[in-house]
């Protein structure tokens, strides 16, 4: 029976394998970094909502200054205050930063 002729690999194709596995690494890494980020801005969304809801709790009791202390505790900064006083109680609305995410958040004592 004949054989073909055993065929040497040319010179062009040696270390296409590491190049492959090359851009499969980079595609990884960028799926990472892209991951990361997403993970980091839902983390920030988070945290200026709970900010946001302390605050606009503290201030239906305490005031603006109440609000953007709480809102501080949480890691965030208060950008926005106003309170409603009506014969039924008071509505407070704060909107406070964190990092690139604002969140705004109402509350009230009103029976």
């Amino acid at each position: 029976m004949l054989r073909p002729p055993h065929r040497h690999p040319d010179v062009a194709d040696r270390g296409q394998a590491l190049s492959l596995v090359l851009i499969g690494v980079a595609l990884i890494a960028t799926m990472a970094l892209a991951v990361a980020s997403v993970g980091s801005h839902l983390e920030q969304r988070s945290a200026a909502q709970a900010g946001a809801d302390a605050a606009a709790l503290a201030g239906v009791e305490g005031g603006a200054s109440a609000a953007s202390r709480f809102a501080s505790r949480n890691g965030a900064a208060m950008v926005a205050y106003s309170a409603v006083t009506s014969g039924t109680g008071r509505t407070v609305t704060v909107t406070v930063r964190v990092g690139d995410e604002q969140a705004t958040a109402t509350a009230s004592d009103e029976q």
